[in-house]
């Protein structure tokens, strides 16, 4: 028993996939902060041309 306790505490692979995790959801953060910032430039782009037209 005490050596299979031993053996769970060396373990790394659980810490490795939460660290992929982690840098997902920072990825993913990323993501979706450009793309509000995308998205107001390109509605001000598109309310400008509206109006141009009207």
């Amino acid at each position: 028993m005490p050596q299979l306790l031993r053996r769970f505490i060396r373990d790394e692979n659980g810490a490795t996939a939460i660290e992929y995790g982690m840098i997902a959801a920072l990825i993913a953060v990323a993501i979706i902060a450009s793309l509000k910032v995308v998205g107001s430039r390109l509605g001000a782009k598109f309310s400008a041309i509206a109006g141009n037209l009207n």
